[in-house]
């Protein structure tokens, strides 16, 4: 089985299905969908998120080889929003290793401090801080602070989001 040529078939529940079927927790197959995440033009990547994240919702490990990579892609500035968006969705869904954490937190900040930034990879990123907020409740205080800052100059689903931090925070 192609990965590559399933994920050019098209982006369905069925396909996305198939595909975390074939490669299981075998890592060999994972690394090939990894490749295509991290080096296929903007089709094939986006196309590869869902898989990747239901992979790794089933096998957590799979993940691990990668987070490097993965930072080095939240920090690249010319590439299609797919990228970050669908790294920082997996981000909130998955134990991170506590030496990314820093880093993570970093640019999940800018994130949701820029006005450049999608909505959904502000969204995500919320999550990913508050999350990591439960081990570091420090920044919590800053998280509030932004939220309330931006408040005026972002969206309904920001704001929805920001909710919710809130009152789960207070």
């Amino acid at each position: 089985m192609n990965i590559e040529e399933m994920l050019l078939v098209g982006q369905s529940k069925k396909q996305c299905d198939k595909i975390v079927k074939y490669i299981g927790h075998d890592k060999k197959r994972f690394a090939e969908l990894m490749h295509l995440f991290f080096t296929g033009e903007w089709r094939i990547t986006q196309r590869a998120a869902l898989p990747m994240n239901n992979c790794v919702k089933k096998y957590p490990d799979l993940i691990n080889p990668y987070f490097n990579r993965l930072i080095n892609n939240l920090r690249k500035k010319e590439q299609h929003n797919a990228v970050p968006r669908n790294i920082v969705r997996l981000l909130q869904d998955i134990e991170i290793p506590k030496k990314y954490h820093g880093k993570i937190m970093s640019i999940c900040f800018d994130y949701i401090q820029s006005n450049e930034t999608a909505i959904a990879i502000k969204a995500f990123s919320l999550t990913v801080l508050e999350n990591l907020s439960k081990q570091y409740p420090e920044i919590f205080p800053e998280l509030k602070l932004i939220i309330e800052e931006r408040w005026e100059h972002e969206t309904a689903a920001f704001r929805s989001r920001a909710r919710k931090i809130l009152k789960r925070g207070s």
